[in-house]
């Protein structure tokens, strides 16, 4: 394969999975409309996905929580971004714990294809439990870059997303008035209140 070198030394268009993950207000979406962004600059062909269920700030464009916006084509399922994602060089994918399974193959086939795949997610829902197929987008990843909110009880690194609000499903789309970010201590006092 014949092509210029990158900033880091790699062959342009070398396929890889970069996977962001982390808490709610971590900065998940924010660091991937950075790295799109930057791909966009460099010239190169950059296609966003994300779930058709989220439409918390837009139905279309990822919006990260500070507001920040980049253009981006809901799909109902990973199947669909094999099919329209197949000729850019750089693919980004926001809130992939709400994909089927069939993303982790999806994401693996792009990078075969020589395609960067980037892809931003809740590692953990809002038990503390892995969420949905991130443990395997981790697994399959080139490089996994966690990022941390700030405990909003104490201000140490936050470790989970806490539902405030009553509700036993896994999915259930929210903001502030839903979820808080908390560290791990924080989060097992809240499970075991001392009297």
């Amino acid at each position: 394969m014949t092509g210029s070198k990158d900033y880091n030394g790699e062959m342009m268009r070398r396929g890889r999975v970069e996977v962001i993950c982390g808490s709610m207000f971590s900065g998940k979406t924010e660091e991937l409309i950075r790295r799109m962004k930057r791909a966009k600059f460099a010239r190169q062909k950059v296609e966003i996905f994300k779930p058709a269920i989220d439409v918390r700030y837009s139905e279309e464009d990822v919006v990260s929580h500070e507001g920040n916006a980049i253009t981006s084509t809901p799909v109902e399922n990973a199947a669909s971004i094999l099919l329209m994602g197949s000729d850019c060089d750089v693919l980004g994918i926001d809130e992939a714990q709400f994909f089927d399974d069939q993303i982790v193959g999806v994401c693996n086939e792009l990078a075969n294809r020589g395609i960067r795949v980037i892809v931003a997610g809740l590692d953990l829902d809002f038990k503390g439990l892995p969420f949905g197929p991130m443990p395997q987008l981790c697994a399959i990843a080139d490089d996994v870059t966690k990022v941390h909110a700030i405990c909003v009880k104490c201000g140490a690194l936050a470790y989970v997303s806490h539902r405030i609000v009553a509700g036993e499903k896994q999915v259930m789309l929210g903001e502030t008035h839903e979820y808080e970010p908390l560290c791990r201590d924080c989060y097992q006092k809240l499970l075991s209140p001392h009297p």
